[in-house]
C-alpha cells in the first residue's frame, strides 16, 4: 500500500463529510483542494493540509483539485509554482486534470466585485494603508466609518474600471467590502478586497492593474471550483464569516469550511516567512538546504515520502493546537527506513588495521545481507583483504572491562569477514594512534564462531582500504536549539538567536565499500551502526561523492514510548 492509498482515520471531519452526505447537502461528489501560495516551497506544515484533501478525496471516491493561489505578482515565481508540484507528485499524491490557478478567474472575480458595488455592498476608498489601519478599531472598540463609504455606486464603479485601467499609482485607492465597521469580529470590518498593484503577473502578462486579496479571491475561486468541502487551518476560522458573507451576497455556490489544528512540531520552524528569512540571510544555503523543513529540503536529505505521510497519520486531526514532538517524525522516518534502506558499510573517522597473518596480495569477497528486514533484498559481495579501516572509536587503548569493542589482545568479530585480535598499537610522534596491527582467525570466514568455542561481543564495520571510496559526509541536526525557534531566548529580541552552531559538520576522510561508488541520488542507505545517509546529487562531483546523514539509528521516541508503557 502506497500512502496515496492510505484510508484516513475517523475524525471530526470526517464526521461532518458523513452527515453533509447523509442529509444531501451537495449534489456532486466530494471536491477539496488544496490550494497553495506559489511564493515559496512547500513545508512540513502544508504536508498535513496536502494528507488531509487529498487523502478524505481518495476516501470518498471524489477529486482534490490543486489550486495554485497567484494573486500576489510581486513574490510569485514560476520556480515555486514546478517545485510545489514536484513536491505534491513526490509524496504520493496527484490532482489529474484539476490544476487551476486563481488567476484563471480574474475576470469572474472582477465581475462580481462590480456587482456587489452596484447592490450598496462594497466601495471605492482612497484613504491610506495607515488610516485605514488605524479607523479599524480594536478588539474592545468599533472602528470608524470611511469619508468615502456612501459614494454613490456609480462613482465606485467608474474608479474601480480606472483602477484596472491603470489610472492610479500603487496604494492610492482600494475597493473595500461594505459590511459592519462595529463587528466583532474584525475581519468584517469593511475588509479590502482589492488594491493597485502594478506588477506584471507570470500568467496574465500585463493585463491587470488590480488584484484580488486573498480574503476575497480564495473564498470566491471555490466556489467556482464547486468545492463542497474547503478544510484549512484553524488561523482561518475568523475568516470564515466573510467568506460566508461573499457567498450569501452574490448567491454562488456555497462550499463549506472546516478548520482544523495545525501541527506545531518542535525544534521546527513552519512559517514561510520566517523560513524566507533564513534563505535570504544566508543562514541556510537555500529552500532545500537539508537543515530546513521544506519537502525539498527533506528530499534532499532522504526522508522517505512514506514517513511523512505516515507522521500525520499518526499526529491526527484535530481540533485544538498541539505540539508534537519531532522525536515523532525521526520515528517515522528510521521505521520506514528501517524496512527499505539497504545496508552499506561506511567508515566516517578511519583508523587502519593491518592483518599480519593475512596472505600477502589476497583479495576475497565477502556475502553481506543487503537488509535485513527484507527477505527479498538479497547479498552483497564486499572485498576484503589484509588492510582495513575501522572506526576510531572502536578502538580504545585503555578499555574498560564493559568496552565490547577492540582493545590490545581483545578479539572482536568483523561484520560478515572474520575474528581480529588486537597484537600492537602504532602511534605518531605525537601519540596519535595511527595504525593496529592484528592478526586473524582463518576459521572463522563469514564472522562465524571458532570450532573450539570462543565468543566475542563485539561486532565491527570495514572497509577494505585497497578498495574503498573517498567521500564527504554532512552530518545534520537540529537547526535551533529550542523547543519553540519563534520564541526569542532569554535576553534576546531575535528568534535568530536560536540557531543551533552544532546543526552541521562535515567530515572530508570518510571511507565507503566500493558499490557506494555507484550509489543512486534519492536512495537511502543505512550504513550499518552508524545512520541513514543519502547521495547528494547537488553537490556530488565525479570525484567525490557526497552523503547527507537522514537521520541517526537512535530512536529517542520509541524510548519515549517505551517508558511510558505506549
Amino acid at each position: 500500500m502506497t500512502q496515496a492509498d492510505t484510508k484516513p482515520t475517523t475524525h471530526f471531519i470526517k464526521a461532518f463529510i458523513d452527515e453533509d452526505l447523509a442529509c444531501g447537502r451537495f449534489d456532486a461528489p466530494l471536491v477539496t483542494r488544496f490550494p497553495p501560495e506559489p511564493n515559496g516551497y512547500l513545508h512540513l506544515g502544508h504536508t498535513k493540509a496536502i494528507c488531509i484533501n487529498f487523502g478524505l478525496a481518495k476516501a470518498y471516491g471524489g477529486t482534490c483539485h490543486l489550486r495554485l493561489d497567484d494573486t500576489n505578482p510581486i513574490k510569485e515565481k514560476q520556480e515555486y509554482i514546478d517545485g510545489i508540484k514536484q513536491d505534491i507528485r513526490w509524496l504520493g499524491f496527484d490532482w489529474g486534470e484539476h490544476e487551476y490557478y486563481t488567476s484563471d478567474y480574474f475576470q469572474q472575480l472582477y465581475n462580481w466585485a462590480v456587482k456587489l458595488i452596484q447592490a450598496g455592498k462594497a466601495y471605492i476608498d482612497e484613504q491610506t494603508a495607515e488610516q485605514i489601519r488605524e479607523a479599524r478599531g480594536t478588539l474592545t472598540t468599533p472602528g470608524t466609518h470611511s469619508p468615502f463609504r456612501d459614494r454613490p455606486a456609480a462613482e465606485s464603479v467608474d474608479l474601480f474600471a480606472r483602477m484596472k485601467a491603470g489610472e492610479f499609482p500603487d496604494g492610492s485607492h482600494v475597493l473595500r467590502a461594505k459590511i459592519d465597521m462595529a463587528s466583532p469580529n474584525l475581519n468584517l470590518r469593511d475588509p479590502v478586497m482589492y488594491r493597485v498593484l502594478h506588477a506584471s503577473h507570470p500568467r496574465t502578462g500585463d493585463t491587470w492593474c488590480v488584484y484580488p486579496m486573498y480574503d476575497y479571491a480564495h473564498g470566491q475561486s471555490d466556489s467556482i471550483e464547486k468545492i463542497t468541502h474547503s478544510l484549512c487551518s484553524l488561523e482561518f476560522e475568523d475568516h470564515r464569516p466573510l467568506y460566508d458573507w461573499f457567498i450569501s451576497e452574490l448567491g454562488i455556490f456555497p462550499t463549506r469550511q472546516i478548520e482544523f489544528a495545525r501541527g506545531n512540531i518542535t525544534y521546527t520552524v513552519t512559517s514561510k516567512r520566517k523560513l524566507m528569512e533564513l534563505v535570504d540571510q544566508g543562514h541556510v544555503t537555500g529552500w532545500d538546504d537539508p537543515r530546513m523543513p521544506t519537502l525539498t529540503a527533506m528530499r534532499r536529505r532522504g526522508y522517505p515520502p512514506n514517513a511523512i505521510v505516515d507522521f500525520w497519520e499518526t499526529v491526527g486531526v484535530a481540533k485544538r493546537e498541539n505540539n508534537i514532538e519531532v522525536a515523532m517524525l525521526e520515528h517515522c522516518v528510521r521505521t520506514e527506513l528501517n524496512k527499505t534502506a539497504p545496508r552499506r558499510m561506511a567508515v566516517l573517522d578511519p583508523l587502519k588495521v593491518v592483518i599480519t597473518n593475512y596472505p600477502e596480495g589476497q583479495t576475497e569477497e565477502m556475502d553481506c545481507i543487503n537488509n535485513p528486514e527484507d527477505p527479498d533484498a538479497g547479498t552483497r559481495k564486499v572485498p576484503f583483504c589484509g588492510e582495513l579501516y575501522i572506526e576510531r572509536e572502536d578502538f580504545m587503548e585503555d578499555a574498560p572491562k564493559k568496552f565490547f569493542r577492540l582493545a590490545p589482545g581483545k578479539e572482536v568479530r568483523l561484520r560478515s569477514a572474520y575474528w581480529i585480535k588486537c597484537e600492537e598499537v602504532i602511534k605518531d610522534d605525537t601519540g596519535k594512534i595511527t595504525e593496529l596491527r592484528c592478526t586473524y582467525d582463518p576459521q572463522t570466514r563469514g564472522g562465524n564462531n571458532p570450532p573450539d568455542g570462543r565468543k566475542v561481543k563485539g561486532t565491527l564495520h570495514w572497509v577494505s582500504a585497497q578498495h574503498a571510496t573517498n567521500a564527504q559526509v554532512r552530518l545534520y541536526d537540529h537547526l535551533f536549539t529550542a523547543e519553540d525557534p519563534t520564541t526569542p531566548p532569554k535576553g534576546s529580541d531575535n528568534w535568530l538567536d536560536n540557531l543551533s552552531s552544532d546543526s552541521l559538520k562535515t567530515l572530508d576522510h570518510v571511507k565507503l565499500e566500493p558499490s557506494l561508488a555507484d550509489a543512486e541520488a534519492g536512495v537511502t542507505y543505512q550504513f550499518e551502526r552508524v545512520g541513514y545517509f543519502c547521495l547528494d546529487a547537488t553537490d556530488t562531483t565525479a570525484d567525490l561523492p557526497v552523503f547527507n546523514r537522514t537521520i541517526t539509528l537512535k530512536d529517542a521516541w520509541a524510548k519515549m514510548q517505551k517508558k511510558k508503557g505506549g
